[in-house]
């Protein structure tokens, strides 16, 4: 649907007009030097259907505390025996320690972001100190999720974490880039009994010498399924074509039940294509046992199926539910391909048969403004920025990416590396690779799973061990794809890493590609890592002064080659399967060469806001060729320098190239798209155009013409509708231009914003050397391009942002914003402080001291009670004395507050420091509250209840300390 007639049917053909005040020029090749960004789209991002319907997103109103809390020094035999137990954390991850005054904040978050950058911090961070912090969150479940299986999921933690539930560990992880999975059901409480979360955060741990972040920095989950399920990641369904060209689904559900007897379920299959026909179906029975797991095997036939590829990425939804009698069905969605791929000791890469050559890059995954908390539209924007240039591929580098970065990649047809982040095969570390596979297994982007990358065992036979117990856990998973390794030494040592792998993949040795192939013809190969060149993106002269590079695709890494260079050594070797550069975009962290004050990598064929670099249209002239291409370097505002040679670079896919200045010609060039053509170019102002030549024929023309002073900024945003869900999010590129509408690339004005109708959450300019704050609404420009990231609140209606700069003509533009029902998110609960450690005492005739307690030492004759938990007393009688101690949180602390009880079976009396402040004299149960004075004291509060025949006495309901 062309844009007009989208415009119209979302909004009737009145509401066209003022859609936006976006000023990007419309051309028919928009991704072009002389233009900042294409212009902006009239869709919205792609949002799948849930996974499943009781999995419920996790990410609003968690407790925030930077820094450590040291635990308490644990004193005296009661606490060190109440220490000891289940239940009974202490510190910061106790149940009812006082988080009352720690900020919220929202998932996905990293704080290392917000830090300033200290020059004193590791270079290798991007220069944010990271250290420690704490999140914690009240939880409250529906007594109607009794029976059900509960789970917390944790999209990934940086970097080491310990998460609490209730007061007892719940997890530890090693690692800032693996799923967490807790059940929560055996420990699980309902109603106004609330759960408490709580998670201490290590990021001074580092599993990279790149930035990391800090935090929560993916989503967080809580799932609800019931007692007989499928388990997380326990669906294998990758297509299959057999030998006799027939195509089916195997699929394998892992089943679970939290039952305590053998239970039957029926596990359903149904395939869809893409426009929701039915393809295939099919159901089978199996038998769980209680407290155990079991697999149900079924098989879809599918004739004919449309395939998947980089070019037209088919994709195929099956659905699968599990059910059984009186209870509801658990349900799943899946995207698979179908697709065969081999790589070929001689030939390379095929994909359905045909070859293909690997265009690849490396990535990080941090972006300008955000740092690693990337809202998941901004994956698919990235990934959309390296289609647009050609590339078919990415590796996921050193780790394991978000799942909404590989939703992108099947989504869009980008072919992925897969890559394990630790070089271990001790039990915990084989178990994240374990989960990789299992998370990972049924994409159809996914093409190979890389065990680790440039590991100095590649070249021992310790090494060789390793990654053969490596392979043999990922092929116990998944039998089809290969298993690669990426090394960069060792590849001739007696015993190495490249006797244990499916395909060897080669970083930064292009010049043992031929010896390698010689002695291993049999053995396919692939440049898992080449290029690491530097540019600085707007920067066409080097100042190592400045740390400035020039973006001419002349200077690299002593490691390394150019872009040239390596795209030559991979493209002219049929054997050599592709090539993944380092790398796609910027990145925080290895600023390489340099160290302070740059703070991130040059390496970027993008900087780190995704604006190109020259090496953008020099990869996509290399890469695409199905349409001429023609762009030229470097822009042409260059006062006080006439008369200078100025180096002039085409990056094209044409025969021949013909150069004119203001009309007058300069020569005529063959292009060698291994090298591309160059000028020296006398400069003078004007306007610099190339024409390119295919078969004797024009087929592309470029420009670059000498502008006017900056006289006002432009807003273009990516799109021009944003869903209203309170999650999309988009960026939008900031430039200056001269009063005949041209962007200026020289400008470098500071531009402050404002914003309604959503918020700013990020900012960048793709400065490495720049220390601004990435968080506010102020950025300036660097070298006429800067970024912000912005989020669209709930609801319909626009959203509005000014740019500003000092006596320039404001920037404006208006996003329409679209209602959107949000993805279900479990609802904020307040933090409420619930007292615990409740100690009931022996049962007696007589009405019981209020001052009597439990000597230290005294384990068992007064007993331990739960929140809510009402259990008769030992000994004869009808009194109990019920003690309990708590310190008040701060805000009670300053201005009183109430002590509630939620209910409360039983006469009693109520006592709070030695005194008696309330009396109930009815046995029924009922709810109970008094006021609380202002002070930092302790309290004790003591209930003295009396039961009667067939009725036990105590509390029914949790007791709570609250505001007035």
């Amino acid at each position: 649907m062309k844009r007009r007639e989208f415009l119209a049917s979302i909004g009737g053909a009145a509401a066209v007009a003022p859609i936006t005040q976006v000023s990007a020029r419309i051309v028919d090749d928009p991704v072009g030097p002389d233009l900042p960004m294409p212009p902006s789209r009239d869709s919205l991002p792609f949002r799948s259907e849930p996974e499943e319907p009781g999995r419920l997103l996790l990410d609003q109103a968690w407790q925030f505390h930077q820094g450590d809390i040291p635990f308490p020094k644990i004193k005296g035999h009661g606490w060190s025996y109440a220490n000891a137990k289940a239940g009974q954390a202490q510190g910061a991850a106790a149940v009812n320690f006082d988080d009352s005054d720690w900020p919220l904040v929202n998932l996905p978050h990293d704080w290392a972001v917000d830090m300033p950058f200290d020059p004193d911090a590791n270079p290798s961070q991007g220069y944010r100190q990271r250290g420690y912090a704490w999140y914690r969150r009240s939880l409250r479940l529906d007594p109607a999720d009794r029976g059900k299986y509960l789970e917390l999921q944790f999209g990934a933690i940086a970097t080491n974490a310990t998460v609490w539930v209730n007061g007892s560990v719940a997890a530890h992880n090693w690692s800032g880039y693996n799923s967490i999975y807790i059940d929560l059901t055996p420990t699980a409480r309902f109603g106004d009994d609330l759960n408490t979360i709580a998670i201490r955060v290590d990021a001074e741990k580092m599993e990279g010498w790149w930035y990391e972040g800090a935090g929560l920095y993916r989503h967080a989950w809580l799932a609800k399924r019931p007692a007989v399920h499928i388990q997380t990641d326990g669906v294998h369904a990758d297509p299959r074509r057999g030998d006799d060209g027939r195509w089916t689904v195997p699929i394998t559900a892992s089943l679970a039940s939290i039952l305590e007897r053998e239970s039957t379920a029926t596990l359903s299959a149904v395939l869809s294509d893409a426009e929701g026909r039915t393809v295939a179906s099919g159901a089978i029975e199996a038998t769980v046992p209680p407290l155990g797991n079991a697999e149900a095997r079924l098989e879809l036939a599918v004739p004919s199926p449309r395939l998947w590829s980089v070019d037209d990425p088919n994709l195929y939804t099956l659905r699968l539910s599990l059910a059984r009698p009186d209870e509801a069905e658990d349900r799943r969605v899946l995207r698979i391909g179908f697709r065969t791929f081999r790589f070929d000791a001689e030939k390379g890469f095929f994909l359905n048969g045909q070859p293909l050559k690997i265009k690849g890059t490396c990535n990080h995954q941090d972006h300008a403004g955000v740092g690693v908390a990337i809202p998941d539209a901004l994956w698919e924007w990235r990934i959309r920025r390296l289609k647009d240039m050609g590339s078919n591929a990415i590796r996921c580098s050193h780790n394991a990416p978000p799942v909404e970065l590989l939703d992108a990649c099947d989504r869009l047809g980008m072919l992925v590396m897969d890559e394990n982040r630790n070089f271990n095969t001790s039990p915990d570390y084989i178990e994240q690779l374990r989960w990789l596979v299992r998370r990972d297994r049924n994409r159809p982007s996914v093409i190979m799973w890389s065990v680790f990358n440039e590991e100095p065992m590649q070249g021992s036979e310790a090494g060789y061990e390793m990654v053969r117990r490596m392979a043999s856990e990922v092929k116990a998973l998944d039998s089809s794809r290969p298993v690669t390794a990426a090394m960069n030494s060792g590849l001739f040592a007696p015993k190495n890493v490249s006797q244990a792998v499916d395909v060897v993949g080669f970083n930064y040795q292009p010049d043992l590609y031929d010896r390698f192939h010689a002695v291993h013809p049999d053995v396919p190969i692939t440049s898992s890592e080449d290029t690491s060149a530097f540019m600085t993106r707007g920067a066409f002269e080097s100042d190592p002064a400045k740390q400035v590079f020039a973006s001419y695709d002349d200077e690299r890494s002593s490691w390394g080659n150019t872009h040239r260079e390596a795209w030559k050594a991979v493209a002219t070797r049929p054997f050599v399967a592709g090539a993944f550069v380092w790398t796609g975009f910027d990145y925080r962290g290895e600023p390489s060469p340099y160290e302070w004050p740059s703070a991130s990598s040059f390496f970027g064929i993008m900087d780190l806001c995704g604006f190109p670099k020259t090496a953008y249209w020099l990869h996509r002239a290399q890469w695409i060729d199905d349409r001429p291409l023609l762009d030229l370097a470097p822009h042409w505002n260059w006062a006080g320098r006439e008369g200078e040679l100025i180096t002039v670079m085409a990056m094209t896919n044409v025969e021949w190239v013909a150069l004119f200045l203001n009309g007058r010609p300069l020569g005529d060039r063959s292009v060698d798209r291994f090298e591309m053509p160059r000028w020296q170019v006398p400069w003078e102002p004007g306007r610099l155009e190339a024409v390119g030549y295919r078969a004797g024929h024009e087929v592309a023309r470029a420009l670059v013409e000498t502008t006017g002073a900056p006289v006002a900024l432009r807003l273009t945003p990516d799109r021009i509708v944003m869903a209203g869900d309170g999650e999309d999010a988009q960026p939008i590129t900031v430039d200056a231009i001269d009063a005949r509408g041209r962007h200026v690339p020289t400008a470098q004005l500071p531009v402050n914003f404002k914003i309604s109708g959503g918020e700013i959450i990020g900012l960048g300019n793709g400065n490495p050397n720049s220390h601004e704050p990435e968080k506010g609404d102020s950025r300036k420009l660097f070298n006429g391009l800067a970024q912000l990231i912005v989020r669209a609140d709930p609801g319909a209606g626009p959203l509005r942002i000014t740019a500003q700069a000092e006596e320039l003509k404001p920037g404006q533009s208006t996003i329409r914003r679209l209602a959107a029902s949000p993805r279900a998110q479990v609802p904020p609960t307040p933090s409420v402080q619930i007292l615990e450690g409740w100690r009931q005492s022996p049962a007696s005739r007589d009405k019981p001291d209020p001052m009597r307690k439990p000597v230290d030492s005294d384990m068992n004759s007064w007993l331990w009670l739960g929140t809510g938990q009402i259990e008769a007393a030992q000994g004869e009688g009808n009194w109990i004395s019920l003690r309990a101690t708590f310190v008040a949180r701060r805000h009670v602390q300053t201005n009183g507050g109430t002590l509630r009880f939620g209910g409360i079976v039983g006469r009693a009396e109520i006592w709070l420091d030695g005194r008696k402040v309330a009396a109930k004299p009815e046995f029924a149960e009922a709810p109970l509250e008094l006021a609380l004075p202002a002070g930092e004291e302790e309290h004790v509060v003591t209930l003295l209840v009396e039961s009667r025949p067939g009725l036990v006495g105590g509390l029914s309901r949790p007791a709570t300390v609250g505001a007035r």
